[in-house]
């Protein structure tokens, strides 16, 4: 099998309650994960770090912030998939990772990466910098046109969350 097939098998096992399935699956693909991340192949390294979703694994939060500072917009990319997908019932996970996202979303390269970058901030609390951010991003005329829509749209959501409270 190989990881992309076992990650895959453990997204299955998730979504349907299987954690003993799930965490054996873990244990057994934990050191092949962790050398993916280290492959000289970008794309191999962007697979692992997808992978961290998909195996729900959020004890490698900080294997996955090494995902975050890579060289390739893929594994980057990646890495910020599994961020928001680790994340949505864990606010804290974005917060830990607040000021890089902020980063990202502002200075980013690769525009894809950018727009990530704010999608994941959604799923973290309503912060005022994070906030202010985005509606600068957003109203900024030399923006691309999605990173300003994604970023308009963020903020809205963060802005209506921070009322709620």
């Amino acid at each position: 099998m190989t990881l992309e097939q076992a990650a895959t098998l453990a997204d299955e096992y998730a979504a349907r309650g299987l954690e003993k399935e799930l965490a054996l699956l873990r244990a057994t693909w934990d050191d092949e994960i962790e050398a993916a991340a280290r492959h000289p192949d970008y794309r191999v390294r962007a697979l692992a770090y997808r992978s961290l979703a998909q195996f729900r694994f959020r004890q490698k939060l900080e294997l996955l912030r090494r995902g975050l500072d890579d060289e390739s917009p893929a594994a980057r990319g990646s890495a910020l998939i599994a961020l928001e997908g680790l994340s949505r019932d864990h606010p804290g996970d974005v917060n830990k990772f607040r000021a890089l996202l902020n980063e990202m979303a502002a200075r980013d390269a690769n525009v894809a990466v950018r727009r990530l970058a704010i999608v994941c901030l959604k799923n973290g609390t309503p912060a005022a910098d994070t906030i202010g951010l985005l509606q600068g991003i957003a109203g900024d005329d030399e923006e691309d046109a999605d990173v300003r829509k994604t970023a308009a749209s963020v903020a809205a959501l963060l802005v209506k969350r921070s009322r709620a409270k």
